[in-house]
């Protein structure tokens, strides 16, 4: 494969957005996000209002954007937030009129607020921003000042969340769509937890100029994060039973480059055995499993109306064609590829296929591996991998055969209050994770 980059890669800079692009839109603080691909006319439905996304073009990621009531029509504006120097309550003052005050005498009857709706709206119609309805709601509480301070935080983000939402740009990766899909829709994913994910990479041992066979059922997630992690050199073979291709429409999120796209490559099990036998000959196994599997399989697509997608059920999409389309990862590998691969052998694998016997795909696909190379196989019960387990032993397949469970647990990190958070995510799956040797029957 060639190793020089077209010129419009190297002029391209990946840390500000461009016209055609996929971003991540995390919508007040994470209560909403949002994958869209920036156009022109693309828009987003914030609430009861729409804003153009075009503002956002030629901005760098990480950036922030808020809500404003324009003239004609709603718009997305650049926001800086404020610094505040002070706001720090290990300071005795602070923390001596803090312990004055508590929500004992605070009663929760709705009347403590003067402004009623219609002022909310005859403001909007004047002409008032987010900020200035949240500071006159802020000013005509009667509860407010007898609030403690984190109280006051909760009720002034609660109203900015509504009068002035916010708008962060993120960078598609695989760590964030990971996260995002996870939140929304874990089945889409295999319910592949950001922990499992990284933990996959890394006992498959995936680095720079691998040649790394994937077997994706999880929507291309998994291929999509064994090609950034590849960064353009190696290359990546998503395999799949029977003729039909899995899904993997996640992977257009990741903004990859021609580079990175043309060592994305499919290529059936059929023609990875028929290489490697020298012969036309076919592996007819699960056949009917992966046809009756293609078919029920959810995909995800961007809405072409508004050029957003809100992690939404297929149905719920638009199918009008699109006008930016970004470089398309996944053709056919070449024939003098696949027998490149016959030679020489995969660095690594990596499976994740919820939907299929793990011990039958284990023994058509460990043959293809270099010796000594290792491999990882996700699965979101135990029993499975435990049966896998326990036939490589059997069979002596391979060495080094351990089962990990990832645990995660988020904390909020807050001044006074930093606690572990209050939810946390069950289980993130299971990893079977080995290292392939030599047997007489190799």
């Amino acid at each position: 494969m060639s190793e020089n980059k077209p010129e419009s890669d190297s002029i391209q800079n990946p840390r500000v957005t461009w016209e055609g692009c996929s971003v991540l839109l995390d919508i007040n603080d994470g209560d909403r996000l949002v994958f869209a691909r920036l156009s022109a006319g693309s828009t987003l439905k914030i609430g009861n209002k729409t804003c153009s996304l075009q503002p956002l073009i030629g901005c760098p990621f990480g950036s922030l954007f808020q809500v404003e009531s324009g003239k004609e029509k709603p718009y997305l504006s650049r926001y800086s937030p404020p610094t505040e120097e002070n706001n720090v309550l290990d300071e005795r003052g602070n923390q001596s009129q803090e312990e004055s005050r508590d929500n004992r005498s605070i009663i929760d009857n709705n009347q403590a607020q003067s402004l009623t709706g219609e002022d909310i709206d005859a403001m909007r119609r004047q002409g008032a921003t987010g900020n200035e309805i949240v500071e006159a709601l802020i000013a005509n509480s009667a509860t407010y000042e007898k609030k403690t301070q984190f109280s006051q935080e909760k009720y002034r983000l609660k109203k900015q969340k509504k009068y002035a939402p916010k708008v962060l740009l993120r960078r598609p990766v695989s760590r964030s769509i990971c996260e995002a899909y996870f939140k929304k829709y874990p089945a889409r994913i295999g319910f592949l937890r950001v922990d499992a994910l990284s933990l996959l990479l890394s006992m498959a041992n995936v680095t720079a100029n691998s040649d790394v066979l994937v077997v994706d059922m999880v929507g291309g997630l998994l291929t999509g994060a064994v090609a950034e992690r590849l960064g353009g050199t190696g290359s990546v073979c998503n395999t799949f039973l029977g003729e039909t291709p899995y899904p993997m429409e996640i992977i257009r999120m990741f903004n990859f480059s021609n580079e990175i796209c043309k060592r994305t490559l499919r290529c059936s099990l059929n023609d990875l055995c028929s290489a490697q036998n020298g012969t036309g000959e076919q592996v007819s196994q699960h056949e009917d499993e992966q046809t009756s599997l293609s078919a029920s399989t959810e995909e995800v697509h961007l809405s072409s109306e508004n050029g957003a997608e809100d992690l939404v059920p297929e149905n719920e999409l638009s199918t009008i064609s699109r006008t930016c389309k970004a470089p398309k990862a996944g053709d056919k590998a070449p024939k003098e590829v696949i027998l490149s691969w016959k030679g020489n052998g995969f660095s690594s694998l990596i499976i994740a296929a919820p939907e299929q016997d793990a011990w039958s795909l284990v023994k058509d696909l460990l043959p293809f591996l270099s010796y000594s190379a290792p491999f990882a196989i996700y699965h979101q019960y135990l029993q499975p991998l435990t049966t896998c387990m326990h036939q490589l032993q059997l069979e002596k397949m391979a060495i080094g055969l351990q089962i990990s469970e990832p645990w995660l647990r988020e904390y909020q990190v807050l001044p006074l209050r930093t606690h572990p958070c209050m939810q946390m995510s069950g289980s993130g799956g299971y990893i079977l994770s080995g290292t392939r040797t030599y047997t007489s029957q190799s």
